[in-house]
C-alpha cells in the first residue's frame, strides 16, 4: 500500500502567508512556516490521507492515547540554503531510519522513508523562502508521530498521526559557538539499558526537566547525565551526545541502549577518523574526566547534535564543584569539526561522505 501513497498538496493563499521574522529575531523554535506535512494510519488502511497543507492546530479526542500513554515519537534535522540558492538536507534517510527504529521500540507503525522524503522535499522546497541565509541560521524540521486512538486502556494503539513542521532558527544556545557551562547530575537519571533512551520518544524529554531547570538556577546551560545503576559512567548531555580529547584520543560512551544515536555524533566519528584521529567508543567515568582536567589531559570537550552542531564546553560542575575544560577555550578539534560539518551541510565544501540530500 505504501507504493500507493499519494500526496495531495493545498498552499495557503498569498494573503494569509505569515510575516517571516527578521534575522536578529529568529530564536530556536518559535516561529514556523507557512505549511506542515500530515498523514495517517489505522489497522485497516495503513498510511493513507498524506497531504501537504497550511500549517494549522489539530482537533483531537481528549481521550486520544497519547496523552494517557505517551506514544509519540519525534525527529530533528536541518534544511540549508547555499551561497547559489541552492537547498540542501543533512542525512535525512538517516533520521526517518532512526525514527522507524524508535517507532519499533514504542510499537508504532514504520515510516514509508522514500514516500515521507519524497513529501519532505517537497514541504522544505514550498517553503524555501523560510530558509535563512544568515550565518549559522537553519531551517529546523521536525517529524512527529503519536497515537491518537481514543481510547483509554494501556496498549498500543491501532490509530497514528504522522506530521512534519518547520522552523526557520538562529543558534540554539545563547552563547553561540562559544564554550557552554554543564551541570553534570547525579541525583537525577534520564534513562536505563532495557529502557526507552535509544528512542526518541517525548517521556526522556519529560524526564530530563527537573534536573535542567535545576542547572538553569545554578548558571549553567545543560545537564550531563551519569548512568542510572552507579551515578558514575558518562553518558549524554539533555540534547547533544558528548566527546573529550584525552591526549591524542577522541572518546565517547559507546551505545548502549540508554544513549540515543545521534546523526551528528556519527557524523563527528566519520570525520574525526578520516583526518587520522585516535576515537574510541569506550566507557568513561566522571572521576577519570575529572583527573583528566586536573593533570592536564584533557585538551577539549564537546557536545555534537542537530541543533547546535558542535558545541564546545569550558567549564563542568559536579558535586557543587567547577572544573575548568582546557581553560574555558574553543578546543582546535572543536572548532575544526564545526567548520567542517557546517561547510559540508550549506554546500560549501565538497562531501564525500554522500550526506547531503539536494532539495529542489
Amino acid at each position: 500500500m505504501w507504493k500507493d501513497l499519494d500526496i495531495s498538496v493545498t498552499r495557503r493563499e498569498p494573503d494569509q502567508q505569515k510575516s517571516k521574522p527578521g534575522l536578529e529575531n529568529l530564536g530556536f523554535g518559535v516561529h514556523f512556516t507557512d505549511h506542515m506535512f500530515l498523514m495517517k494510519w489505522d489497522r485497516e488502511n495503513g498510511w493513507h490521507d498524506a497531504e501537504i497543507c497550511p500549517y494549522q492546530n489539530f482537533s483531537m479526542d481528549p481521550a486520544a492515547m497519547v496523552y494517557h500513554y505517551g506514544q509519540a515519537i519525534f525527529e530533528g534535522l536541518k534544511a540549508y540554503k547555499g551561497d547559489d540558492g541552492q537547498i540542501f538536507m543533512f542525512r535525512p534517510e538517516d533520521n526517518l531510519e532512526r525514527m522507524n527504529s524508535s517507532a519499533l521500540r514504542m510499537c508504532m507503525p514504520r515510516l514509508p522513508v522514500e514516500k515521507v522524503l519524497k513529501a519532505l522535499k517537497a514541504l522544505v522546497y514550498l517553503d524555501r523562502d523560510w530558509i535563512p541565509t544568515a550565518d549559522g541560521a537553519t531551517l529546523y524540521i521536525r517529524p512527529t508521530m503519536i497515537g491518537i486512538e481514543p481510547v483509554l486502556g494501556v496498549r498500543p494503539s491501532e490509530q497514528y498521526c504522522f506530521y512534519v513542521i518547520m522552523s526557520p532558527v538562529g543558534a540554539y544556545y545563547a552563547e553561540g559557538f562559544n564554550p557552554t557551562k554543564i551541570w553534570v547530575t547525579d541525583k537525577y537519571v534520564r534513562s536505563v539499558k532495557g529502557g526507552v533512551g535509544h528512542a526518541k520518544t517525548a517521556g526522556n524529554y519529560a524526564a530530563s526537566l527537573m534536573a535542567a531547570q535545576e542547572a538553569d538556577k545554578a548558571g549553567y546551560t545543560q545537564v550531563l547525565w551519569l548512568d542510572a545503576h552507579e551515578h558514575k559512567y558518562i553518558e549524554e548531555v539533555g540534547t547533544s551526545n558528548i566527546f573529550f580529547k584525552i591526549d591524542d584520543d577522541l572518546i565517547t560512551p559507546p551505545l548502549g541502549g540508554s544513549i540515543l544515536g545521534g546523526i551528528t555524533r556519527d557524523s563527528v566519528i566519520q570525520l574525526a577518523k578520516s583526518w587520522g584521529v585516535n576515537v574510541k567508543e569506550q566507557q568513561l567515568s566522571i572521576t577519570e574526566v575529572i583527573a583528566a582536567i586536573e593533570d592536564g589531559s584533557l585538551k577539549e570537550a564537546f557536545g555534537s547534535g542537530t541543533a547546535a552542531v558542535i558545541s564546545p564546553i569550558g567549564e563542568l560542575c559536579y558535586k557543587n564543584k567547577q572544573y575548568v575544560v582546557a581553560d574555558g577555550k574553543t578546543g582546535e578539534l572543536s572548532q575544526r569539526l564545526f567548520e567542517e560539518l557546517q561547510a559540508i551541510q550549506n554546500g560549501s565544501q565538497d562531501d564525500p561522505f554522500n550526506w547531503i540530500v539536494r532539495v529542489g
